[in-house]
């Protein structure tokens, strides 16, 4: 289910967007929701980045799967 959400872009951001809607027969929404859809693809590089570096640094540990398990109660 969609949620309308309100947003403030620059002027020229708009005539771009609608620039790029009406050459490509899409809506606003539609090319919002791929640009966001690939920013959160960069995010999701950003944040396995920073564990990565969380980890090298110390800062954060790894758990093995069968300590998980174990916690879990499960057995394998």
């Amino acid at each position: 289910m969609k949620q309308a959400i309100n947003i403030r872009l620059e002027k020229e951001m708009v005539k771009a967007l609608d620039e790029y809607a009406k050459e490509l027969e899409k809506t606003r929404t539609s090319l919002v929701e791929k640009a966001i859809e690939l920013y959160f693809d960069r995010l999701d590089e950003m944040v396995a980045d920073k564990r990565i570096d969380d980890l090298k640094s110390g800062k954060t540990t790894a758990v093995s799967l069968e300590e998980v398990f174990k916690k879990a109660g499960i057995d394998v």
